[in-house]
């Protein structure tokens, strides 16, 4: 069980991380609708969520200077809107795993709704900003979790 001070995290189904969230007033605009840059937010939230529970430490290697995943590519799809309060779902799962980068296939879902969906490629950098081979125990827990043998 989890204590009542523990941030909120997801979990694999499978293959698939999947990562609760709900709209607050601040992600909305005007109209109460979610801002359309907010749901990056959200998906990038997941991510991190997702490599954090198969322990993928993204702080400890930055403090080292062993390098960083950054975004190189977001394709995105806006379907339906989603609203203030409405309790969403990122569900993410590893599409590509390549050498230097991988490919993340995310959608943000309100029940069967999807409201957005998106591929992102996240590469793996230098401290200096250039793309080098990820390090392979990480390569190959994402084969694991595209395989759907983490969960």
């Amino acid at each position: 069980m989890l204590a009542l001070d523990t941030p909120t995290r997801g979990r694999f189904v499978g293959a698939e991380h999947r990562f609760p969230l709900r709209v607050y007033f601040e992600d909305t605009d005007l109209a109460g609708i979610v801002y359309y840059a907010n749901f990056l937010r959200f998906m990038e939230r997941a991510r991190s969520d997702m490599l954090r529970l198969v322990g993928v430490d993204q702080r400890g290697t930055l403090e080292r200077g062993e390098g960083v995943y950054a975004v190189a590519d977001v394709a995105i799809r806006y379907r339906r809107p989603a609203k203030l309060d409405d309790a969403l779902l990122v569900v993410s799962r590893i599409e590509t795993v390549r050498a230097a980068a991988v490919v993340i296939h995310q959608a943000v879902r309100r029940g069967e709704v999807v409201c957005t969906e998106a591929r992102v490629t996240a590469a793996w950098l230098t401290p200096d900003g250039r793309p080098q081979r990820q390090p392979y125990a990480w390569v190959d827990l994402f084969g694991r979790v595209q395989r759907g043998e983490w969960a």
